[in-house]
């Protein structure tokens, strides 16, 4: 029955709608990241100012070629220890990734939710998923359905998959050549980071 939902959710993002969606930190509200109308409606919806750039959500390992310039094999060695997980990585972005997910940006942030229904519906959607927390802008963070309906009740479709795990927003980081920042702190620490980071990184927590 739950795969039949996940399907109409899919049809839903090929489509160009919204769907929110339960990932293991809060519920997201999702698009499309390659069609730029789809994202848009993002933006609408949540209230968000278009000044504020958008996580991409992935499934595959493949898509950081794909949503990313000469990904380099330290940085999937990266990717790999924390994906699926709360770990959000910035990098320079792909000329494939519109300029309204990114705010105008050459970077763009990408992380690969630990949740079966998340990677499922990116899966079957056939595209990277776009996906700030589905809340208007500014309000609480969704952890279940029920906070989504009440701030977004206009949504095209809401996977309901109960509480999320970790109930906080992903950590972020950014990484540009060799040097490693911490852009926002999550479950996931700057010890954690710093742990997993190749030996010709630097790490820097400013």
């Amino acid at each position: 029955m739950y795969q039949n939902k996940i399907e109409g959710a899919a049809q839903i993002i090929k489509s160009g709608g919204l769907v929110a969606f339960p990932t293991e930190t809060v519920y997201g509200l999702g698009a499309n990241a390659l069609n730029p109308f789809a994202v848009a409606k993002i933006f609408e919806m949540k209230e968000r100012p278009t000044f504020d750039p958008l996580i991409v959500h992935v499934a595959n390992f493949d898509d950081l070629h794909i949503l990313t310039e000469n990904p380099s094999e330290d940085i999937f060695a990266l990717a790999k220890k924390f994906w699926p997980g709360p770990l959000t990585i910035v990098l320079p972005k792909s000329k494939l990734v519109p300029d309204i997910v990114t705010s105008g940006l050459q970077t763009v942030g990408i992380r690969m939710p630990h949740n079966d229904i998340a990677l499922q519906l990116i899966e079957k959607s056939g595209c990277p998923i776009a996906a700030p927390s589905a809340n208007k802008f500014g309000k609480l963070s969704p952890v279940n359905a029920k906070h989504v309906k009440k701030q977004l009740p206009n949504v095209d479709y809401i996977l309901d998959d109960g509480d999320t795990a970790v109930g906080i927003e992903s950590t972020i980081i950014s990484i540009e050549e060799n040097v490693c920042k911490m852009l926002r702190p999550g479950i996931i620490t700057a010890e954690d980071i710093q742990n997993a980071l190749p030996d010709n990184f630097i790490f820097s927590n400013e």
